[in-house]
């Protein structure tokens, strides 16, 4: 592989930022927010998916967070899809569009890059924070439960290649071609012999309209996130295979991301969104508020849904629909962690995320995915913000660390080239 799947590429990036950040912190001593006298706007507009994960941005306009610190005239709007989402990021509100949002953590480089925007124009996002861990699902239609299918996807491996044969086509669907739900279908396909590229018809469907399109028939599995699995099977259309925390525990999700251009013009607004909700996002996090928030998403003007097809996953409660029901997994939807340890937006989990992207051809071998890294990933600003809310921040850097997954692979972020290297089924070979 190339240099930018190296070790040295890796720690060069992130040693750059952390000096860039050391130097800024000299010039001003109080942080990027010194001397300033509150934000230059009072308001932002941010979409959102009609997903659980979205909550931190609902509880902090319900709840006032916005407002307490000076951002009394935000927006969070729903967005239909994450095409619809790209799109209106791509306009900006200046347009009609929208500022940032909660979107899925690797579009914040295919934003970027250009990848998936029309025209292949770059749109520079930042990922600012990361709005959850865990609780995605892979659900399956009911026909398929006899199968035994589960977190191993090997079941499928013969009863797909026995349609084939037949002149059938078996179909999974996912939320967004490089996304979060396309990769854990992927990696969950991949690792029971299952070549996503060559033995199912992978679609891309809206997270709503999952429930609607499985009960039709449109597709054999899907993988998206909550409250939509958890309806799947209390509609008993279908059951949840694996949750995505069973295939890589304390996962990231979705982040929140915006417009560089946006950010760069209102640090000060900046701030204060992200300090609104990270205090959501704690709110979030206790269990105390787990039936009251299911309420709050559940209603009407936001994802229309019963709470009873929420609140289970955000304890932990998984009725997976095949005659398995688990409590207290620890599966549940993480928002917060110790210290702000899943609101924080690790650099070195956006480069698992790039080398998924590069596995399945989206993001060409040579990509330089440290220097990407480091021009996307505002960590420094989330510090910032936690400092100002008075929490710890003293165990955050570049890494998270070395990441085990379900099927014993292992993602040394200053090594991401062994980690590819060790995969079977990928688009380079």
């Amino acid at each position: 592989m190339t240099r930018s799947l190296t070790r040295r590429s890796f720690l060069h990036a992130t040693t750059g930022a952390a000096a860039t950040l050391a130097a800024a912190r000299t010039l001003l001593p109080g942080g990027a927010w010194a001397q300033t006298s509150g934000p230059e706007v009072r308001g932002a507009t941010l979409g959102y998916i009609a997903l659980t994960d979205a909550a931190p941005l609902i509880i902090a306009q319900e709840k006032g967070f916005f407002a307490r610190h000076g951002m009394t005239e935000m927006r969070i709007d729903k967005q239909a899809s994450w095409g619809a989402t790209r799109d209106n990021m791509a306009l900006g509100s200046a347009r009609g569009g929208i500022d940032g949002g909660h979107i899925l953590r690797p579009k914040v480089f295919l934003y970027t890059l250009g990848t998936v925007m029309q025209n292949n124009q770059p749109t520079p996002i930042y990922n600012l924070l990361g709005l959850n861990e865990d609780c995605q699902g892979i659900s399956v239609a009911q026909s398929y439960a006899e199968t035994g299918v589960g977190l191993d996807s090997s079941p499928l491996r013969e009863v797909f290649a026995a349609r084939r044969a037949r002149g059938e086509e078996p179909t999974a669907a996912m939320t967004f071609p490089g996304g979060t739900h396309d990769l854990w279908i992927r990696y969950w396909l991949a690792a029971g012999g299952i070549d996503p590229r060559r033995d199912v018809n992978l679609i891309v469907v809206p997270p709503p309209q999952m429930v609607a399109n499985m009960k039709v028939g449109n597709m054999d599995c899907f993988c998206v996130g909550e409250p939509w699995n958890e309806q799947l099977v209390n509609q008993g259309i279908g059951f949840t295979a694996c949750t995505t925390g069973e295939l890589w525990r304390n996962h990231p999700e979705k982040v929140l991301g915006m417009r560089a251009d946006w950010v760069d013009a209102h640090p000060n607004a900046t701030r204060a969104i992200l300090m609104a909700v990270m205090e959501a996002q704690m709110w979030c996090a206790d269990m105390a508020n787990k039936e009251e928030l299911a309420a709050i998403v559940g209603r009407r003007q936001w994802f229309n849904v019963p709470p009873a097809d929420i609140i289970g996953r955000l304890r932990g409660d998984v009725n997976y629909g095949n005659g398995r029901v688990e409590t207290a997994t620890g599966l549940e939807m993480k928002f917060w962690g110790e210290n702000g340890r899943t609101s924080y937006p690790w650099p070195s989990l956006d480069l698992w995320f790039l080398t998924e992207n590069i596995r399945w051809g989206y993001l060409p071998a040579d990509l330089d995915m440290a220097s990407v890294v480091a021009n996307t990933n505002r960590a420094d600003l989330w510090i910032e913000a936690a400092q100002a809310l008075g929490v710890d921040t003293s165990g955050f850097g570049p890494s998270r660390g070395v990441e085990t997954f379900f099927d014993g692979k292992v993602f040394d972020p200053a090594d991401p080239a062994a980690y590819l290297n060790s995969l079977a089924i990928t688009a380079l070979s």
